[in-house]
């Protein structure tokens, strides 16, 4: 039996998306136009065949629940496996783990009831498009007991110092996991591991009180444990910083990258709403932009991205800029370098002008 469930591990992600996470957890972030960041873990691993998905969600969890509903988009509300959301639920007395070790202590059941024989553990920091499956046949060709998957970049950018990265031997086994900045072989946050023994290292990290489940019982153990490094070689995107969400949603307007990670035989799923098409009055100008379903444009719009139900009024400009649902533009506006967050009104005649390296960020629902 070769299935494999999932478990999307959001525990130790933090909020380093400043305003854009003042209300949300990161996995919850809108991203690339009408996707949210989970979306792309999500559908990664329903591509790859996974039937049975948990969430392990600590706080700011309620709009990610709005967005996963049942699963539906995704095909997993189903009878059998599905999609499941495990807040934290601490009502065991005699319960001692900590970290995330208490959502894999407190959630064993679905461990003990999935059919899978294989459990992927991921975050939701890393955009992808995956296939599990090839992931899972290396595993096995090396008989490992945990497969962790890496992306080798040549170019690493401010997102990738706090990453961890791999040392990695000639038969692909992994020596040692650090924070070196200048080693290219970039951790992505998810590892493959053998049911059985994910159960054995969950209950002996908690009877050594350890907090962090992958950086002591499989970080700490590697003298021990036979951890093979899987390489992924598609398109890849860090989003750990306001600066990195910024930069890799707008290298979305490359068609080329665009295509890379929006495939037709693996495609990124979300939530579906219905929405009118996209209106350009008389006047408008669009250039290099992605424009979701439901806008009304009358104004300039140069290298940005409009996410769903976003109105542009008569000469306003928008240049090189992320402008997420239902926000309002008035006329005569000025934005450029910025992002703005869900239900925003920038009133007429007003200028927001960050840097491409900085953007200024406006919260949610806010006037300007």
């Amino acid at each position: 039996m070769n299935r494999i469930a999932g478990i999307i591990n959001l525990d130790h992600e933090q909020d380093v998306l400043s305003e854009l996470t003042y209300f949300r957890c990161g996995a919850a972030v809108p991203f690339g136009g009408r996707y949210r960041m989970i979306d792309f873990t999500v559908s990664n691993m329903v591509n790859s065949r996974i039937e049975s998905i948990a969430v392990f969600a600590r706080s700011k969890y309620r709009s990610l629940m709005d967005h996963l509903e049942q699963g539906k988009a995704w095909d997993l509300d189903r009878k059998r496996g599905g999609l499941f959301i495990l807040p934290p639920d601490w009502n065991d007395p005699s319960d001692i783990s900590r970290g995330d070790l208490q959502h894999f202590h407190n959630n064993i059941d679905f461990l003990n009831r999935t059919a899978a024989n294989y459990i992927l553990v991921s975050g939701s920091q890393h955009i992808c498009n995956i296939n599990y499956q090839d992931v899972l046949k290396e595993h096995q060709q090396n008989d490992a007991d945990v497969t962790v998957i890496y992306k080798r970049v040549d170019e690493l950018t401010s997102e990738h110092q706090l990453a961890q990265k791999l040392d990695i031997d000639e038969f692909g086994r992994v020596e040692t996991i650090h924070n070196e900045h200048f080693n290219p072989h970039v951790y992505m946050d998810m590892y493959l591991i053998r049911k059985d023994v994910l159960k054995e290292l969950v209950q002996n990290s908690i009877a050594h009180g350890h907090t962090n489940f992958f950086n002591e019982a499989i970080k700490g153990k590697l003298h021990m444990l036979h951890v093979h490094a899987y390489e992924y070689e598609g398109p890849h995107a860090l989003v750990n910083s306001v600066e990195s969400y910024f930069r890799n949603n707008t290298n979305l307007l490359n068609a080329e990258e665009h295509a890379q990670l929006f495939k037709d035989d693996a495609p990124i799923l979300t939530k579906v709403k219905n929405e009118a098409p996209s209106k350009y009055l008389q006047g408008s100008n669009v250039k290099n932009t992605l424009v979701a379903n439901g806008c009304v444009v009358k104004g300039h719009v140069e290298d940005s991205i409009l996410f769903r139900g976003v109105k542009v009024g008569k000469g306003a400009v928008i240049k090189n800029s992320v402008i997420m649902q239902r926000c309002e533009i008035a006329e005569n506006a000025v934005l450029e370098n910025v992002i703005i967050d869900k239900d925003c009104n920038i009133s007429e005649g007003k200028t927001l002008i960050g840097a491409p390296e900085k953007p200024f960020v406006v919260a949610k629902r806010q006037s300007m």
